[in-house]
């Protein structure tokens, strides 16, 4: 029996729900600047797969990585860390 390889896994917030099963989810990571030193937000967006369309905008959300599963997602919902207020 084969085992898995580690599926890497991101938190971020939920900026769109709109389409049937996917969610758009935001990342927000801080990466030195090269030469100034200075912390700079770096964002990123992901499409992910969310089967039951539990999640709402401003949720915050883990998702992991998955086969393709169209040609803009590649990501799942793992698990809803803390809903929108």
């Amino acid at each position: 029996m084969e085992t898995r390889k580690l599926r890497k896994e991101r938190i971020g917030v939920v900026v769109s729900n709109k389409m049937d099963k996917s969610i758009t989810v935001e990342i927000v990571r801080r990466v030195k600047h090269p030469i100034y030193g200075k912390f700079v937000k770096r964002t990123s967006t992901f499409m992910a797969h969310d089967e039951s369309n539990d999640c709402n905008i401003g949720d915050t959300v883990r998702i992991m990585e998955t086969r393709p599963l169209s040609k803009n997602k590649c990501w799942r919902l793992a698990e809803i860390i803390e809903r929108a207020k």
